[in-house]
């Protein structure tokens, strides 16, 4: 049964937040903070925990950017994973940038800086539709 992710892609100027999974799937990998919609929670409130939860900051919604599948595979080709990911643009309103519970490392990045870091398809797209509707809101 597929579950339902939520991310938040928070963008400051020029730079957006990236944390370095602790745990699977994805461990080690850099993504945009995020993770499982818990039962009874709204789409917005769970990109605002989860943000929190990862990187210690507290963020408001601005507008959704997109939703995408993420199936993973094992090396038999059966699937081991399927989220639904519900991405929104956040801002920050408060805190700083530390790696909480889910995040080994967070950091902020440049966009400059993205294409080195091997990020997925679709959040390669959806970072760059936010930082598309910032510079509109600019």
């Amino acid at each position: 049964m597929p579950l339902i992710g939520v991310g938040a892609v928070i963008i400051e100027g020029p730079r957006v937040v990236l944390v370095k999974r602790a745990h699977p799937p994805l461990q080690a990998q850099w993504s945009i903070p995020g993770g499982v919609l818990e039962v009874g929670e709204l789409v917005r409130e769970a990109a605002v925990r989860e943000a929190r939860e990862e990187t210690g900051l507290v963020v408001e919604v601005l507008e959704l950017l997109g939703v995408y599948d993420r199936v993973l595979r094992n090396p038999e080709q059966r699937v081991q994973y399927h989220y639904v990911l519900i991405d929104f643009l956040c801002r920050r309103v408060a805190g700083e940038v530390g790696a909480a519970s889910d995040a080994a490392e967070v950091r902020w990045f440049t966009r400059e800086e993205l294409p080195a870091m091997k990020l997925a398809e679709d959040t390669m797209d959806v970072i760059g539709k936010g930082f598309g509707r910032i510079a509109q809101r600019t």
